[in-house]
Parts: C-alpha cells; sequence; structure tokens
C-alpha cells in the first residue's frame, strides 16, 4: 500500500520536536569511585568498565574494575581483575573484555591475558602474548585483537611487532611490523582500518610525537597518514561517527594536554575541537551512544598524580540527509525514507541525531524536513525580474526547446560564480503522445545552486553551440541577489 504523509503534520510537529544536545562540549560527570591513572576502559552492552591503573609512580598497582552506567550516571563495583596493573590494553569480542600486557610492577613488564565476561563477573586465564610489553595499543577487527607496539621493561626495547590474538582459537599470530616502533600511542578503528596515533619513541620520558599510520588488516600493510596537529604521548582517542577524537595526553616530562582533535579518515585531515575541561595524561576514553567518555588518567606529567575525573564529550556530528547523494535534499531523498518506513535502515533512521531510535518514522521524516532544500522555480514569464535567494537555496530554470533544431539553451561565459549549475540541463519532452513524437519539443530544466552571497546577472542563451559570431535566437536573464 502506498503511504502518503501530509508536510501540514511534518509543520505542525516540527516545532515540538526535542531540542538536541549542544554539540563540541564538555559535561562533569559522577567521579570514579577509584582515583587511577594507566587503566583500561571498554564498552559491553552500554556499560563501560574501568579496569586496573596506578595510584602512585612506582608502586600501588590496581586490580578494581568499576562499572559505569552513562544512562544513570552510576558507579557499580565489580569482581577484581586476578592481575594487578598499570599501562594495560583491553578488547572486547562477543560481549568479553581482554586485558592484554601492561606492567605490574614498577620497571617490569607482561605477557599476561585475561577474559572478563560482564555477564557472569567472572575472570578467565588465557594464552599468553607473544611479546611481553607495556604501554601498548588494542584495537578489534572482525573479531580478533591486534596488540601494537609497547615498550618492555626494565628498558628493554621498543618492539614495533604487531600480534594478534584470536579468541575463538585463544590463539597469537604475527603481522606486519609497525613501521614507527613506539609506546604510549592510541588506536582506533574505522571501516575496518586502524588508526595509530602520537605516542613516544624511545625512551618513554622524551616528547610526544605527532606520527599517523594506518593499518589495514585485509592486505597486511601500512600507510603513512596525515600527522596529528598536536605531537603527543599516553593520549586516548574514541571514535564517534566515523570520526576520531584524540584527547588529552602530554609531551616530555612537564606539559600536560587538555587539547582535543578530530581526525576524518576520509579525507586525512584534522581539525581542533572543543578543550577538554581537565588536562590529563594517561587516562582512557570509551564511546557510547554517540558521546565520548575521559576518565581517571594523570592530571601532572611527572610525578604522575592520580584523578577519578568523569567528562563528557558531546561531539559535533554529520548528519547525513543527502540520501542519494546528489547535493540536494529534495522529493527524491523523501521517496527513498517512505521506501524504508518502518524498517530498521540506519541510513533513513536519523531520529533522533546522529544514531536514531531503531525505526524509520514520523520522527525521521521531521528531521529530513527540517534540512529540505527550497527550490525557486522561474520560467520565460520572469525574464528581466530579479529573485532572491538564500545560500544552498536551488533556482530551478525551466525554458521551452527543441533539441531536434539543433538549438539548445546554455548559461553565457563570463559570469559571476554565485550561483554553481548543478550536472546538466534536465529535458523534459511535451505531453503530445506515449512515447513521445520524434522531433517534438518539449523544456530545458536548468538547476543552480546558490554558493556564495552577492548579486549577479544569470543569463542563458539559445543558440546552435557550433555556430562562431551568429546571435543567439533567443535570450533569457534574471537578477539573482545571494544573501
Amino acid at each position: 500500500m502506498k503511504k502518503t504523509i501530509s508536510f501540514v503534520l511534518i509543520l505542525i510537529l516540527s516545532p515540538a520536536y526535542v531540542n538536541l544536545a549542544a554539540e563540541d562540549t564538555w559535561t562533569r560527570k559522577t567521579d570514579m569511585p577509584t582515583a587511577r591513572f594507566g587503566l583500561s576502559t571498554s564498552v559491553v552492552d552500554g556499560k563501560i568498565y574501568a579496569i586496573g591503573g596506578g595510584k602512585t609512580p612506582y608502586g600501588a598497582y590496581l586490580s578494581p574494575v568499576e562499572e559505569y552506567d552513562p544512562a544513570t550516571d552510576t558507579w557499580t563495583k565489580k569482581a577484581d581483575m586476578p592481575t594487578a596493573r598499570s599501562g594495560h590494553a583491553a578488547g572486547v569480542v562477543n560481549g568479553k573484555i581482554y586485558v592484554i600486557g601492561g606492567e605490574p610492577s614498577a620497571q617490569a613488564s607482561i605477557p599476561t591475558v585475561e577474559e572478563y565476561d560482564p555477564a557472569t563477573d567472572t575472570w578467565t586465564r588465557k594464552s599468553d602474548m607473544p611479546t611481553e610489553r607495556t604501554f601498548l595499543s588494542t584495537c578489534v577487527v572482525d573479531g580478533k585483537i591486534y596488540a601494537i607496539g609497547g615498550v618492555t621493561a626494565p628498558g628493554g626495547g621498543w618492539p614495533s611487532s604487531v600480534e594478534v590474538y584470536d579468541p575463538a582459537t585463544d590463539t597469537w599470530t604475527t603481522k606486519a611490523d609497525i613501521p614507527t616502533a613506539r609506546s604510549m600511542a592510541a588506536a582506533s578503528v574505522v571501516d575496518g582500518k586502524i588508526y595509530v596515533i602520537g605516542g613516544v619513541i624511545g625512551d618513554v620520558v622524551g616528547a610526544g610525537i605527532s606520527i599517523v599510520e594506518e593499518y589495514d588488516p585485509a592486505m597486511d600493510t601500512w600507510t603513512r597518514k596525515a600527522n596529528m596537529p598536536t605531537g603527543r604521548k599516553v593520549l586516548s582517542t574514541s571514535v564517534v561517527d566515523r570520526k576520531i577524537y584524540a584527547i588529552g595526553g602530554a609531551t616530555g616530562m612537564t606539559v600536560v594536554f587538555s587539547t582535543v582533535e578530530e581526525y576524518d579518515p576520509a579525507t586525512d585531515t584534522w581539525t581542533r575541537k572543543a578543550d577538554m575541561p581537565t588536562a590529563r595524561s594517561l587516562h582512557s576514553t570509551s564511546a557510547v551512544n554517540g558521546k565520548i567518555y575521559a576518565i581517571g588518567g594523570s592530571v601532572q606529567c611527572w610525578p604522575w598524580t592520580p584523578t577519578s575525573t568523569v567528562e563528557e564529550y558531546n561531539p559535533p556530528i554529520s548528519l547525513v540527509v543527502d540520501f542519494n547523494g546528489d547535493g540536494v535534499v529534495d522529493c527524491a531523498d523523501i521517496c527513498i525514507m517512505v521506501d524504508h518506513w518502518g524498517t530498521d535502515e540506519p541510513m533513513c533512521d536519523i531520529a533522533p541525531p546522529p544514531f536514531g531510535d531503531g525505526i524509520v518514522d514520523i520522527y525521521d521524516l521531521i528531521i529530513l524536513a527540517e534540512h529540505l532544500t527550497m527550490e525557486v522555480d522561474v520560467d520565460a514569464n520572469d525574464a528581466g525580474s530579479q529573485v532572491e535567494l538564500e545560500q544552498g537555496q536551488i533556482l530551478v530554470v525551466t525554458l521551452e526547446s527543441n533539441p531536434t533544431t539543433g538549438y539548445r539553451w546554455e548559461q553565457a561565459e563570463n559570469q559571476e560564480s554565485y550561483l554553481e549549475q548543478m550536472g546538466e540541463a534536465e529535458f523534459k519532452p511535451s505531453e503530445t503522445g506515449e512515447p513521445p513524437l520524434v522531433g517534438a519539443g518539449g523544456w530545458e530544466i536548468f538547476r543552480f545552486k546558490a554558493i556564495s552571497a552577492g548579486q549577479m546577472t544569470l543569463q542563458l542563451v539559445y543558440h546552435r553551440p557550433w555556430e562562431e559570431g551568429v546571435e543567439p535566437l533567443k535570450t533569457f536573464s534574471i537578477q539573482v541577489v545571494v544573501r
């Protein structure tokens, strides 16, 4: 059955739609019960598990596991990790958390792997990582955990090895080394590729670096990417809307950052974002429902000083409503949404932004309606008049034409660029038959997008393009003001 949706309903409902939270902002949340640095955080079923860490620079290595529920802003104590440690990393596969490596005491590193099951609140020992290390980075791709870089202690070296753990078989394999051996880096996954960001080369007390390297697990290859603007170590990264947010960190022995920089793998570009309120390093971040939670860490570079602070970041979201990618939000996009009505199609499930509520319904249509590109239509009767447009609006020009005569409409040369023609002109034949009669005329339809503020004369000429020096048969001009 065809679905018909009234825009009157949209206009009535739209003002009453829920207000969206301010983007690119930070909010203080309930402190973590145990202040610590060098911890890991992982997300299972919308809850964040803060695991292990350290209390003092040399000593007081911790085993507590505390669960944070962002929905209620509350913390719950869970079963301690068997091996107290700091500087470890973790990954989630099939609802279980795998804690890997780290240091159980000053100037030591271990290969230990322990599995935590939040459903039963229990721990299980697993096969050791081949290379013992601390301050490593981990990422999960296709159900496997990639352990990258780190440092062996005491002062043993900085392995460039990439070792992959398969929880299904409890086995490890070796992959291509990372080009830049480093520790204290951060790593995140976007579209199945791993991005290793920042860190330190050599001595852990050295300056942070800005190097970014992309690993493709399918090809087992590494590619250098655009440097992070702020070189740093012991930072943390999280992904929202397929963008990576590099948060906090330190350099040398004195500087701790509150800096937040967003990396877009699609364009290989970096953008500065709102600073985190609490400058810190050796913290951990996790994303839940489009928000990032920065948890714990050290508020000094040296001596490391633990904090229990939790801050929530609401990053800017790129809401995609141009479903067919033609540069205009119009009836074609509405038809696509209606075709998926009542389903959980993620492309059309846009309300509330950015990830929807699991069903394509009236609330998604309301959001789409708010982004509709308003068109202004003109034809030969409007010649010589003035049209006012807002930036982003579309001017549609419809003129009578008969291409079988060799004549066609074209935009006159050397015109100001306040308008941008959208693709080629569309020809619509007259309704003189089915199919249209050969040789019958019709209309050429041009679409221009207002791209910048200014005033211009838009002129179109009707001519045979190959006849040089011949006056056009007809001309059409209109004054356009773009606000």
